[in-house]
Parts: C-alpha cells; sequence; structure tokens
C-alpha cells in the first residue's frame, strides 16, 4: 500500500484500513428526508437521526446564532469598553502573531472604530517578546504609545497571572477576550475574562469568533453603523486556519464567511486572494494551505504587523506590497520548514524503531522557532506519536511546539512534567512549552511516560478511518449535490473519506509536476478522474485498487467539477 499525502520514515508502519459500520438509523433518516442512503450514512455517523438535525445542519441560518451575552462576563466586559468609548480612553489591543490572533485584532479595531474609538495595536516579536502578555512587550508597548487606560488581550492572557498583576498595579485595566486553557493557579487579575473555558458552552471558538460575539453583544448594547456580517470573511479566515472544531456556531460563521471570503471588498485580502492563486468559490482548504500559510508566515520569521496591516489597508498599491512581502516571507518560511524538517528525520531516525517509543522530542540550536510547530506537525502525522521540537538559542533556553494524537492531550502531559520546564500551555492536541536545554533529556522521559501511561498499543498504530464503501455509480448527481451541503470540512466534521474496492486504473496515466498521478478509474461501466498527490511512480500497486478517497469540487472557468482524490491505495484482494 502506498499513501498518497505523506511518504512514511523507514521505521513507521502503514495504517490499517479501518471501515466505520453503518447506522441503523441511516435508512430510517433516509426513508424522512428522501436523501440518498449514502449521503444519511454521512448523516447518523455525524450524529444526526431527524430531519429537522440535518435540516438544520446542511441549511444554516444565521438567525439562529445564540445570543453573545450568555458567555462568561461578556457583560462586564461589554461595560467596560463602552466606558472606554463614552471617556474616549487610550486603548490599546495587545494580540497573538497567528492568524487567529491578528484576524481578531482587525475584526475589534474595526469594531472600536465604528464606535468613533481609535486604538493602538500592538503585536508581540516571536524572537524577542514571544507569546502572549510579557514584561518586555509591556515595556516596548509603553514605549510606543504610553500608559493605556484599557488593554484588550486578544487571543492571549488567560494564563498570565503574573503579568496582570503587574498591569493591575500599573493602574491600566484589562479585559481578555481569549480561547485558551485556564492555568491551574486560577483566574488571571482582571476587569472580565471572556473566555468560554470558564462556562459550559461555546468551547469551540477561537479568539476571532468570541471577538464576533464581542461585536455582537456591543451592538446589541449600543447599536452603531456597522455590518457584522462584512467581517465574516475575518472570521472564517481566523476559525479555519487555527484549527478549532467546525461545529455549531463555528460551522455557520466560516460556511457564510468562506462566502464573504469569495466576494470580499477588503483591499487587502482581495490582494492576498490574488498572489495566492485563490479565485472563484473558496473552501477551507484554500484558508488552511494558500491563505493562512501567508499571513502566518508574517510572524513565523519576522513581524505579524505585516498581516495585519494587510488586513486593514485601504489602498490598493499598499496592500499589493504587503501581499508581495507576505509572499516572500512564506517562501522563506518554506525554505527554512524544510531545512529543519531534513535535520529533525535525521535525529528521528537515529531513534531506530518506535515500536516501543511512546512520544517523539527533538531540539536543536539551528532550528528556528518560528517552524518547529509546522515540522512537529508533520512529523507527528508520519509517525502518529505525540510530538515536540523544541529551538534553544545561544542561552541554552528552548522554545517548543508541540502536536498530539487523538487519546493524548498535550496540557496534562505539560502539567505532568511541570517541576521540569520553565512554562507551557494551550491546547490538547497543540501546544507550547519552554525548557532549558541541560533539562531536555528529562523532559523526554517524563513527557515518554506520560504518553506511555495514556496511550495504548493499538492508540498508537495508525489508523486510516473510513467512512463509507461505494460504488462510482453511486456518486450521482443527486448525491453530489446535496454532499456539497455537508461543507465545510475541518476540524469535529471531517471530510468523509471513502473506500472503493476493484477499480480498475487506466495506466500509465498522466504525470503532474513529476511526483503526481492523474489516473481515470473504472468500475462496472462507470468512470471517473482521480489524483493521486506523491504517488510512488516506480512502484505503484498491482490493479485492481481498492482506493481510499475523497470526492472534491472545484470550479474550473466557472463550472463545477467534481473528482476524486485518493489518500492511500493497495492491491485488492482475489475475489
Amino acid at each position: 500500500m502506498a499513501l498518497a499525502s505523506e511518504i512514511p520514515l523507514p521505521n513507521t508502519l502503514p495504517p490499517r484500513w479501518l471501515l466505520k459500520p453503518v447506522p441503523e438509523a441511516a435508512g430510517d433518516l433516509a426513508a424522512d428526508t428522501g436523501l440518498p442512503l449514502l449521503l444519511t450514512t454521512l448523516l447518523t455517523q455525524r450524529g444526526f437521526l431527524s430531519a429537522d438535525q440535518v435540516q438544520d445542519f446542511l441549511v444554516p441560518k444565521l438567525a439562529s446564532l445564540g445570543d453573545p451575552t450568555v458567555l462568561p462576563e461578556m457583560n462586564i466586559a461589554v461595560a467596560r469598553i463602552l466606558k472606554a468609548v463614552d471617556e474616549n480612553q487610550r486603548v490599546a489591543l495587545y494580540g497573538d502573531y497567528d492568524v487567529d490572533g491578528v484576524t481578531s485584532m482587525a475584526l475589534m479595531h474595526l469594531t472600536l472604530k465604528a464606535y468613533g474609538l481609535p486604538t493602538h495595536l500592538f503585536l508581540p516579536s516571536r524572537m524577542e517578546e514571544g507569546y502572549g502578555l510579557s514584561m518586555d512587550g509591556f515595556a516596548r508597548l509603553f514605549e510606543e504609545f504610553g500608559k493605556p487606560d484599557l488593554l484588550l488581550a486578544l487571543d492571549c492572557g488567560t494564563t498570565s497571572i503574573k503579568e496582570l498583576t503587574w498591569l493591575q498595579e500599573q493602574g491600566v485595566d484589562c479585559v481578555i477576550v481569549d480561547h485558551h486553557e485556564l492555568s491551574p493557579f486560577g483566574r488571571p487579575p482582571c476587569v472580565a475574562l471572556v473566555n468560554p473555558k470558564l462556562g459550559t458552552e461555546y468551547h469551540y471558538f477561537c479568539t476571532a469568533g468570541l471577538v464576533f460575539k464581542v461585536a455582537h453583544a456591543l451592538l446589541k448594547t449600543r447599536r452603531v453603523d456597522f455590518d457584522l456580517k462584512e467581517a465574516l470573511d475575518l472570521v472564517a479566515l481566523g476559525t479555519v486556519a487555527d484549527l478549532v472544531p467546525l461545529i455549531d456556531e463555528n460551522r455557520l460563521l466560516v460556511r457564510r464567511g468562506l462566502e464573504a471570503l469569495a466576494q470580499t471588498e477588503r483591499i487587502g485580502l482581495r490582494a492576498l486572494k490574488e498572489i495566492a492563486g485563490v479565485d472563484g468559490f473558496i473552501q477551507t482548504h484554500h484558508v488552511g494551505f494558500r491563505l493562512g500559510p501567508r499571513l502566518n508566515a508574517a510572524g513565523r520569521l519576522d513581524t505579524a504587523s505585516t498581516a495585519l496591516q494587510l488586513l486593514l489597508a485601504e489602498d490598493p498599491l499598499v496592500a499589493s506590497d504587503y501581499a508581495t512581502l507576505l509572499e516572500n516571507h512564506n517562501r522563506d518560511r518554506q525554505a527554512v520548514e524544510l531545512e529543519v524538517f531534513n535535520e529533525a528525520e535525521q535525529q528521528l531516525l537515529a531513534m531506530g524503531d518506535l515500536e516501543h517509543i511512546p512520544a517523539v522530542v527533538l531540539g536543536s540550536r539551528n532550528w528556528h522557532p518560528g517552524v518547529v510547530g509546522i515540522v512537529a506537525s508533520r512529523i507527528s502525522r508520519l509517525v502518529h506519536r505525540p510530538t515536540i521540537l523544541f529551538s534553544f538559542d545561544e542561552n541554552g533556553m528552548g522554545k517548543g511546539s508541540g502536536r498530539s494524537i487523538l487519546g493524548f492531550s498535550l496540557v496534562e502531559a505539560i502539567e505532568f512534567c511541570r517541576e521540569h520546564i520553565v512554562r507551557g500551555g494551550g491546547h490538547a492536541m497543540a501546544a507550547g512549552v519552554s525548557v532549558h536545554e541541560d533539562k531536555l533529556e528529562i523532559f523526554r522521559e517524563r513527557f515518554s511516560e506520560a504518553a506511555r501511561r495514556a496511550l495504548s498499543e493499538e492508540a498508537l498504530t495508525p489508523v486510516l478511518e473510513l467512512d463509507v464503501e461505494v460504488r462510482l455509480r453511486d456518486l450521482s448527481l443527486e448525491f453530489l449535490r446535496n454532499f456539497r451541503l455537508m461543507e465545510p470540512f475541518g476540524q469535529r466534521n471531517h471530510e468523509p473519506v471513502f473506500l472503493c474496492k476493484r477499480v480498475t486504473p487506466r495506466l500509465p496515466g498522466r504525470l503532474m509536476k513529476e511526483k503526481h498521478l492523474r489516473v481515470m478509474l473504472s468500475q462496472d461501466g462507470a468512470s471517473m478522474e482521480a489524483r493521486w498527490f506523491n504517488a510512488p511512480l516506480k512502484n505503484l500497486p498491482k490493479p485492481p485498487w481498492d482506493v481510499a478517497m475523497r470526492v472534491q469540487r472545484n470550479f474550473w472557468r466557472g463550472e463545477e467539477q467534481w473528482q476524486l482524490t485518493l489518500d492511500a491505495v493497495r492491491t485488492s484482494e482475489p475475489e
């Protein structure tokens, strides 16, 4: 078997194929809704069991958005912000340097601008000040802007107890809008902490979604001329790029936001789309693989202010310059990332067989801290292990970024290792941690012990989950018309992977960019074209094939087209 998306390292096993069962309720749902059984199988697997649930999922409406004031401390935050508006106070926005951070900054800035309140925009430097609220960041903020009356911390601040204690002593109020996990040491000292982790609802929001809710709450309290629907392009960018679950309101905001992004009048986004080669309708993968990486590249290698200024640009020439700069940053990021990956791969190979290694911890003084998270994600997917990569500076301080697999919480593992680290936190699947170089080995041992306790041998065996078996003739126009309503795909609403057995490829197919294959697949008189990225061109499986595939749509010259993308291929077993 060969995988389409990655070339496994020599010491990794190919995943076993696991076909999900067809829920018994799928047939009843098909009868109740008139939808194809193939589609209701996918819907019931996701927990949608009634016609009303299906209607709400497939055709969500903005009118169904919930009351924003149910979010923790929202009313307090709104009152403090409106006080700043009424008294024309000095307000600073302090954000994060990723896409969620800069889109949150842009949306909050535009909202307060509509209320006639100017803001000072501050983004920390990844290299100089690091993530989140810091004393170094405060020092530069006060030097640039002076002491603000109100600081809005966006996408950061939840765990910054020491820093906020100092800020409070300076007489500066702080409102935090953030979605990160709470500190084990308690709530930070601030006027309001709008973080869904304090409550029981909306845990799926990223900060861009939370800022949308803040803006909604402000508008419900005091109406001004500001159309929130026109800001959904920013919300979609931040939500998709931050890899939060695309469920409930997130799914609705992203669906409408992608539509807004396709038609956006925002000059900076139009320039970004042009340089990224994104035209026409937009799906989550356009954000995840084209727009998001370019916005992120600035904060990884330089300063995220380039991305923020692009989002707020009002001059086409200025926007074009920013877009070009981001494109150059992205190319530089790709080159740096490749260097780090190659060296990390050599370290990984030196570890030998991974069978008895439940987690991967690697580090180097040669690695750029801005890309270790991307490489950690790539390695985690390759070896199916929780992975943390550290970049150590000349003083031996390491900044690490981790990515996990299902069943293993990085936040809990960091707590398990707390006595050996300087700081750390984040989410279950992605987190940051700092450690001294001389503590790396004991951290590796402790982190691996946490993984050994939490992950069974079965959990460490990669699995290719297949949603449903199909025949090519099942992919009818009726099915495809309804299947497109399952978009947008992302976390907690994954893109379905179909199993199609005993298809005949029309070889040798057509080569794309010297490493990808475009091939026509046939089965029982039905045919459909498929793309196979990174195909093993010199070692193709012997036909007929069983294929794990995704059914995807795109637009070509204004027309909607459907094609197959192969995730994995194996030789079919004899009948």
